[in-house]
């Protein structure tokens, strides 16, 4: 990827097991950016026994979405570190229209600007299919079938409507998440420049 053509302030969207993690991993290391999971840090704080921690616990164990105050504090301390003023994929935030509100603000205030929301699109009964999957391969408790249709309603609900919000914006560029991780891979090389 050609390093000054490519898009690299990046809000990466797509329902629970779209492959955004996957995806994220390829794209850091072809961009030279941080990952940004705010799903990473909230599971590192629950397993340090923070305060933050223990509170995000009993709502992720409950299948719904942490307050809007705990992750935009954990964003905003993250995005003011050196290695994201180069660029940054963020996964897992945004996740409410507030909360991408508050991150055009706190970009205003570091003096950047996003340069797209990369949103991958993928069928709900496929998603179901791959976290099982996943939850079994991994061991994750809080990927039970019931945990995970939850999910999917809480990002219908509530993180769907951010595909307007940055199309009303000039930012969307929507991926299908289906197919190979290869082919997945390169739908988005080619998205972003």
């Amino acid at each position: 990827m050609s390093q000054a053509a490519t898009k690299r302030r990046i809000v990466l969207l797509g329902p629970p097991g779209a492959g955004k993690g996957t995806q994220a991993a390829t794209l850091i290391d072809a961009l030279s950016i941080p990952h940004i999971s705010t799903g990473d840090m909230l599971r590192a704080a629950v397993k340090a026994g923070t305060p933050i921690g223990l509170k995000a616990k009993a709502v992720m164990e409950a299948g719904e979405l942490v307050s809007d105050a705990i992750v935009i504090g954990i964003a905003e301390e993250r995005l003011s570190a050196d290695d994201a003023k180069r660029g940054f994929l963020l996964d897992g935030f945004p996740r409410t229209i507030a909360q991408a509100e508050a991150l055009e603000g706190l970009l205003r205030k570091l003096g950047v600007a996003l340069d797209c929301c990369l949103a991958l699109t993928v069928d709900n009964e496929a998603v179901v299919t791959r976290l099982l999957k996943r939850a079994e391969i991994e061991g994750r408790a809080d990927d039970n079938e019931e945990t995970i249709r939850e999910r999917m309603r809480e990002y219908d609900a509530k993180t769907a409507p951010l595909l307007d919000f940055y199309r009303s914006r000039g930012k969307l560029i929507e991926v299908s998440g289906m197919g190979t991780i290869e082919e997945v891979g390169e739908r988005i090389r080619q998205a972003l420049g």
